[in-house]
């Protein structure tokens, strides 16, 4: 690469909660640059989640944080050609990675949900990770799958 490495970005907690991986997860939530619609959405669906809350000594944001590190994968397969075969090679996640994966899947199968506003589709699907349902648990298994079947490969590392 010509260029250096871009330089990471420090993010600044969030407002209500002061927690860095907040702001995290709505700038990854937000659409279009609006993202005090994006922290509208996050707040509301928290007060939801206090609500339906199954532990009454969480709060919400530990609940979120239980849900999240539910959602994270171990391990993902990686595509490498070896010899005019390509070979699916099961292979840890760094740390920034699973974060950053659990937070699309959550995101994303909170958007597919049948609840009427956003706040209740992302409050559910956060209820449903921390009790281990639902689709991105499910997502996460099947990754985890894929992996325990390419196991054989696993001797491919680079």
């Amino acid at each position: 690469m010509r260029k250096s490495r871009a330089k990471k970005r420090i993010l600044l907690p969030d407002p209500k909660f002061g927690d860095k991986l907040v702001t995290r997860f709505v700038n990854t939530m937000m659409m279009s640059g609006k993202k005090n619609l994006a922290f509208k959405i996050f707040y509301d669906a928290m007060e939801i989640v206090e609500k339906n809350n199954p532990s009454d000594e969480e709060s919400s944001v530990d609940v979120w944080k239980k849900a999240l590190s539910n959602v994270m994968p171990q391990v993902e397969v990686r595509s490498r050609r070896i010899g005019g075969a390509t070979f699916q090679i099961p292979m840890e996640i760094r740390p920034e990675r699973k974060v950053s994966m659990g937070m699309t899947w959550m995101i994303k199968f909170a958007r597919k949900r049948n609840e009427k506003s956003m706040a209740q589709k992302l409050a559910a699907e956060i209820l449903a990770a921390y009790k281990e349902e639902g689709a991105s648990i499910k997502k996460r298994s099947e990754v985890h799958k894929m992996a325990e079947a390419n196991k054989a490969f696993s001797h491919f590392r680079f």
